[in-house]
């Protein structure tokens, strides 16, 4: 949810820009813009993509040293070329770029209003940089000090970064409930919303904090708080390549994370967990073993597609260690007065690391003495830093806004803490372990098998295009699976889908049913495989058509589907990984044969980072 690129340094600024934000754009926005600095401030701006911008900005004055780049994502104010970012102060000195809310912007302005101030956007992002410029000029501090003391009267969420036409060589950012991390090169410094736009440039980063602000000033870094204590900068290094935020040759990020998922699964289990002895090498499980020894509850919080995965989780961990799971949307949990103590769990899930609600959801657990555990993708993001320990899913980066490989990731590592809590509690012998652990070790090469069904899959896509609605059904760890595939064909294809637990369907979807209807069954052969069967019958009764995932072989499903896709067999508990490819996949090809944009579909954000 919007996209912050910054440069200071010998390089022309421009190139850079433009290309930071191109990748920026699975973040997902409606308008771009540019503030360049060399003796002139210049704006370049407009609602719609970074061509356009480009398009915009061609056989303008571009060359410049100091310059920031923006994608925003409307939240006060219509996506227009006005609403677009960078903002300037009423003198025009100032530029300013801003990820996040400004709680308390309306306040803010009815004051700089009684003092004169005119305002051309509706814009909360405008109402900082006229605050800034006014306590300036009230107070004759420099720059830095008046961005703290405007920071100090903020409420709200934000990332910003800052320009200045009277400093050509100071960049100043600042964050809060936002991410900014910082690029330090040879002799230049780069700010970014994440680190996707400057990894070709530098490996050495540093990720702010809340409430710290980022001064580049003559070639030199230094962090201060808002509240003006001095901060050292933690320097890390990239494990990023440039290459894993290319397309490699697919059509779509979204087709190329699809065809990565054996490799990021792998990654994911590799080095956690011995076969041969059924031992993990997890650090968190050892620091945490006598937390987890006495456990009583565990609550996941998640949101979209991280959510499903914690439902995945919720089946494991009552299934393999015994111990009871609630799932909630994080978005509700925090704005609930939840039952929270000292011996509970939270497990928060989220692929980036950043989602707001999830975050102001580990606060309150942390409030009310729970340990948090973190499962995030993004090494170096809030959410580790706000928890007590966790475990990153090492899926690499993922710029398709439909999360798949992130998905099937955070099952992995899922079914990897299930194991070890069940290990810890005494739930499972070291004999069940090992099996287990020999089903996981041949979990990649399955999901290789199983994306044979694209060719199949891509002629199914072509029959279905024009649906106007899809029912998904599935029990047990299938009933996850239902709503994830739903939520891909939404998200996409804007298709409407839902997902359901398939006895649930006599319970109401049923009256949806007719020959216009497909239905998508995950009816791999478990425990519940006869009861699927029933469903089945009940949908064929009423002339709707069946599309069945089935284990590889199965004769009973086939003999009364309209379509099936077979994955290789596995136990339930990874069922999760394998069939939930075949819908990614569906999703895809649906998408694409309706014209969709797949990689950044209407409306969406690749991570909600404001409420």
């Amino acid at each position: 949810m919007c996209g912050i690129v910054a440069y200071i340094g010998p390089r022309e600024a421009y190139p850079i820009l433009i290309k930071g934000l191109k990748r920026l754009e699975y973040r997902g926005y409606d308008s771009a813009g540019v503030a360049l600095l060399n003796g002139v401030m210049r704006i370049y701006k407009t609602k719609g993509k970074v061509s356009d911008l480009e398009h915009v900005a061609e056989g303008h004055q571009l060359s410049a040293h100091l310059g920031m780049g923006h994608t925003r994502w409307a939240t006060h104010g219509e996506p227009n070329d006005v609403n677009s970012h960078p903002h300037l102060s009423q003198d025009g000195s100032l530029a300013i770029i801003h990820n996040g809310i400004i709680e308390n912007y309306g306040t803010l302005k009815e004051a700089l209003l009684e003092r004169g101030h005119v305002f051309k956007s509706d814009t909360d992002s405008e109402v900082l940089v006229h605050l800034i410029e006014e306590i300036r000029k009230n107070t004759k501090v420099e720059l830095d000090e008046a961005v703290r003391l405007a920071l100090c009267e903020v409420v709200g969420a934000y990332a910003i970064v800052i320009i200045s036409k009277d400093d050509p060589t100071k960049l100043i950012g600042a964050r809060k409930g936002s991410p900014l991390v910082v690029g330090i090169g040879d002799g230049e410094y780069f700010m970014a919303s994440d680190a996707s736009p400057i990894v070709e440039y530098t490996k050495d980063v540093t990720y702010l904090e809340d409430g710290e602000i980022a001064f580049i000033k003559d070639g030199k870094l230094s962090i201060k708080t808002i509240d003006n204590v001095a901060k050292t900068p933690f320097i890390q290094t990239l494990e990023m390549n440039l290459e894993a935020i290319e397309k490699g040759g697919y059509t779509h990020f979204m087709l190329k994370e699809i065809h990565e998922q054996p490799k990021s699964i792998y990654d994911s289990l590799r080095g956690r967990f011995d076969t041969s002895t059924g031992n993990f090498a997890m650090r968190s499980l050892k620091e945490y073993a006598h937390k987890i020894k006495n456990l009583k509850r565990i609550i996941i919080v998640g949101c979209g597609t991280s959510w499903h995965a914690g439902l995945v989780a919720e089946y494991l961990f009552e299934d393999i260690a015994r111990i009871p799971v609630e799932v909630e949307y994080a978005s509700e949990f925090r704005y609930r007065n939840p039952v929270i103590g000292e011996d509970d769990l939270v497990i928060a899930i989220s692929q980036s690391g950043e989602t707001a609600d999830t975050l102001a959801a580990i606060e309150m657990a942390k409030e009310k003495g729970a340990t948090v555990f973190g499962v995030c993708n993004v090494v170096g993001s809030s959410i580790p830093r706000a928890s007590h320990a966790g475990a990153y899913t090492h899926a690499g980066p993922e710029i398709g806004v439909a999360s798949t490989k992130a998905f099937t990731a955070q099952v992995s590592v899922m079914i990897l803490l299930a194991l070890g809590f069940a290990d810890i509690k005494g739930k499972k012998s070291k004999s069940e372990l090992r099996n287990i652990m020999a089903e996981l070790d041949a979990i990649p090469a399955k999901v290789e098998t199983t994306l044979k069904c694209e060719d199949q899959i891509k002629e199914l896509a072509k029959k279905y295009k024009d649906s106007h609605n899809f029912l998904y059904l599935g029990r047990g760890y299938g009933f996850p699976v239902a709503l994830e595939g739903a939520l891909k064909l939404k998200e996409i294809s804007y298709i409407h889908a839902e997902g359901y637990p398939a006895a649930e369907m006599k319970h109401g979807p049923i009256a949806l049913i007719d020959e216009e209807m497909p239905v998508v069954v995950i009816a791999t052969k478990n425990a519940h495989y006869e009861k699927i069967i029933s469903n089945i019958q009940e949908v064929k009764a009423r002339k709707g058509k069946i599309i069945a995932i089935v284990t590889e072989g199965d004769t009973k499903v086939r003999a009364m589907a309209d379509y099936v896709i077979e994955i290789p067999d596995a136990p339930d508990i990874m069922v999760p990984l394998l069939a939930t490819v075949p819908l990614q996949l569906l999703s895809y090809y649906i998408a694409v044969e309706r014209g969709c944009n797949v990689d950044q579909p209407r409306n969406l954000a690749k991570s909600v980072t404001v409420e």
